[in-house]
């Protein structure tokens, strides 16, 4: 009982406190709820969220995703990295670039994400789905890891998929469902877009934190992220080396290039093994650092966009 009574104590005391203050004067952060728009621009679309289902499924992703701070704000950061890599990339596709932020819920833009189902890389290909697209998948070498050349393989199957439903959310709800789930279910219950589908909770939820990412990242101060320029993730200033021969040691290949293994595979996260058999003479480009490149204090601190940063 002494020791119920202690423990208990201070929490009482606190509970009393709390009950004797006026609601300004808790103590606590005030939390406000993200207001939800009357219409989001997707892909070019207009997308309207009047409908009750809308409203809500939006709010959900919204709200949550606004107070999971500590991923939202990683994914802010690694974005001044990578969207001025894989943004033109899509571009030059033809895929709009709204469709970056599919990496972003994916991945939160890391590129050594590995999910428990096997999914890897900024776009999460599975196996079978990455060697469909065009990608390099061994022990030796894992293109699903590679930045540039996954982002080509997503824009193939986003092509792809838009080709077949003519709409964006429907080819962003393919890609977390499969094509074939989505074409079954737009047949089988009469619809012409995935929002207006009955799916799983997981498929049903994507798209709409895809509409979710985008907001945020578009006006990350609105939802009360604070961030200067100098804490933004810099592109990191690269040589480009072409291997047409066997590796038997990266280790080794690392220090005759004036870096080192960690670095190597920092820059190069597709390489999966510490050699490289090569029996068929491939050409692979490797990324080494630039003088210098790997310091901070040394990088130019380029902003890619400002309305991530307070200042």
């Amino acid at each position: 009982m002494k020791i119920k009574l202690f423990i208990m104590a201070p929490i009482l005391a606190l509970t009393l406190a709390c009950g004797n203050a006026s609601a300004s004067h808790t103590g606590m952060t005030p939390v406000k709820s993200p207001e939800i728009p009357e219409h989001i621009t997707f892909a070019g679309h207009k997308i309207n969220i009047d409908r009750c289902d809308m409203y809500e499924r939006f709010d959900r992703e919204l709200t949550s995703m606004a107070f999971t701070h500590g991923t939202t704000l990683l994914t802010l950061k690694r974005a001044n990295r990578y969207f001025p890599m894989l943004i033109p990339i899509l571009k030059a596709n033809g895929v709009p670039t709204d469709l970056i932020y599919l990496a972003c819920i994916e991945s939160n833009l890391n590129p050594r994400a590995m999910s428990g189902a096997g999914a890897a890389g900024l776009w999460q290909f599975m196996p079978a789905t990455g060697k469909e697209y065009g990608l390099e998948v061994n022990e030796y070498v894992d293109e699903r890891y590679h930045p540039e050349k996954s982002t080509e393989a997503a824009c193939r199957y986003l092509k792809s998929a838009y080709s077949k439903y003519g709409n964006w959310e429907s080819t962003a709800a393919s890609y977390n469902a499969g094509m074939g789930r989505i074409s079954r279910e737009l047949e089988a219950q009469k619809a012409e877009s995935a929002y207006d589908l009955h799916l799983n909770d997981q498929t049903s939820r994507y798209i709409f934190r895809l509409l979710a990412m985008k907001s945020i990242m578009e006006h990350p101060r609105y939802f009360g992220y604070t961030l200067d320029a100098s804490q933004l993730y810099f592109p990191i200033e690269t040589e480009n080396i072409e291997v047409s021969e066997p590796i038997s040691d990266w280790q080794q290949w690392a220090l005759d290039h004036d870096t080192n293994y960690l670095t190597l595979r920092e820059l190069n996260p597709w390489i999966r093994a510490k050699s490289l058999p090569n029996k068929n003479n491939k050409t692979y480009t490797i990324k080494i650092p630039a003088k210098n490149a790997m310091l901070r204090s040394k990088q130019a601190k380029e902003v890619y966009n400002h309305n991530w940063i307070s200042k």
